[in-house]
């Protein structure tokens, strides 16, 4: 074993072993920061745990801010796009609104697909991939002695390095790590993110038959579900359509009855699923760190989704691309923009909470609306004119945090608060 900067590794650094950035997780947060780091000249390699491709529970809708940040050619991996929303609550009061040029709100994709395209241009960018790896922790200088590996020394406070354990092989080191490996991985758990929400998604993709592929076509549907602060969701995706609910994790045991009921509405129940499984989202607390030391999280990882529709691709593109940026400038990348250095690692919580900061907290006041009253705000999301603002919200056109600004708006969601 050698001893590379008052730290016991467990082989020679080799260009194998060190690199620039090192980012956990190979989703749509990890695609991002991994190209987003590679393209302005670190040397980055990213650690996944499973073989790509792979599958990923998820709804699949691209909503505006998704496609303006994907950063990739869509073309090939868009599955079915929709111009026409159908609004339901617990399947009753059915309204179906669509727009006379056809001209599409959102594009669904399967997670697989985008993951790995994503994953793709990363690699184009000369960003190195190893899959199949699960890290096991982090040590940074200072950490927790509890953390090291038996035989490690304590790394100096100037060490400048991270190590990252995995398992059935040798320590690998970065000078930052970018943490985008889930809700539950190691890397959140080593920075100290803090959640106040969790809920429970359950999903299936059913492969239908060509005459009901056609009744959904381009029309997607939401149903604002019986359980507080629930709601489901149809995505049409040629012959699969994906189906599922999300709402409170402690409301578990009435979400598998809803889905199960829902599904059966749908007259879904026999037809074959591809998948069926179930997830958890969970959203960072105001207050929670999105750094410790050398280790960035972003997207999932952090808690970095919308605490109302649960929407969390455009915040994994845009928390993985703030931290790849960061990451480049903190290693002196020769095509890093902005600050460099210690001060690019400063910078990246103040810039996620600038730009996403605004939109989780309008997703908390909305949510809070929609749980005390769902059948108020189906009404007003279904009326003419509030339907095309909700609209625009898809597109992102708009946002709720720049909605709520409007004085009339804030006092609508404060008084449904109540």
């Amino acid at each position: 074993m050698a001893r590379q900067g008052g730290i016991a590794v467990g082989a020679i650094d080799t260009p194998d072993s060190t690199f620039d950035v090192i980012v956990v997780g190979a989703g749509p947060a990890g695609g991002s920061a991994a190209r987003s780091a590679a393209a302005a000249g670190a040397r980055v390699c990213v650690l996944e745990r499973s073989s790509m491709p792979r599958y990923k529970t998820c709804g699949g809708r691209l909503v505006g801010l998704s496609t303006d940040h994907v950063g990739i050619d869509l073309a090939g991996l868009v599955r079915a796009t929709a111009s026409s929303l159908t609004m339901t609550w617990d399947g009753r009061y059915t309204v179906s609104r669509g727009r006379p040029d056809a001209r599409p709100w959102l594009a669904m994709v399967m997670r697989t697909d985008l993951d790995a395209a994503l994953l793709a241009a990363a690699q184009t960018a000369r960003a190195i991939v190893r899959t199949g790896v699960q890290v096991l922790g982090l040590l940074e200088p200072g950490g927790d002695p509890a953390d090291r590996p038996a035989g490690a020394v304590a790394p100096g406070a100037d060490d400048g390095w991270v190590t990252v354990r995995v398992r059935g092989g040798a320590d690998l080191r970065a000078r930052v790590v970018i943490g985008a490996d889930g809700a539950s991985g190691r890397c959140g758990t080593h920075v100290g993110v803090r959640c106040d929400q969790v809920d429970v998604g359950l999903e299936g993709e059913f492969v239908v038959d060509a005459a009901l592929a056609d009744r959904w076509a381009g029309r997607l549907l939401l149903d604002w579900g019986p359980v507080p602060g629930s709601y489901g969701w149809l995505f049409p995706k040629g012959r699969v359509l994906t189906v599922g609910v999300i709402g409170d994790r402690a409301q578990g045991a009435a979400l598998r009855g809803y889905y199960e009921r829902f599904v059966e509405r749908l007259g879904l129940t026999a037809a074959p699923r591809q998948h069926d499984s179930g997830h958890l989202t969970r959203v960072r607390a105001v207050d929670s760190p999105l750094r410790r030391g050398r280790v960035l999280v972003a997207g999932d990882a952090a808690g970095l989704l919308d605490p109302w529709t649960r929407e969390g691709i455009s915040f994994a593109l845009r928390s993985g691309r703030l931290a790849g940026e960061a990451a480049a400038g903190a290693v002196g990348a020769p095509g890093a923009a902005g600050s460099v250095g210690s001060a690019a690692l400063d910078a990246y919580p103040d810039r996620v909470e600038a730009i996403l900061g605004p939109e989780m907290a309008a997703g908390r006041e909305v949510l809070g609306a929609f749980t005390r009253r769902p059948g108020v705000m189906h009404a007003l999301m279904s009326g003419p004119g509030t339907f095309g603002l909700f609209t625009r919200l898809i597109e992102g056109r708009t946002t709720v945090a720049r909605q709520l600004r409007r004085p009339g708006v804030r006092a609508a969601v404060a008084a449904l608060s109540r």
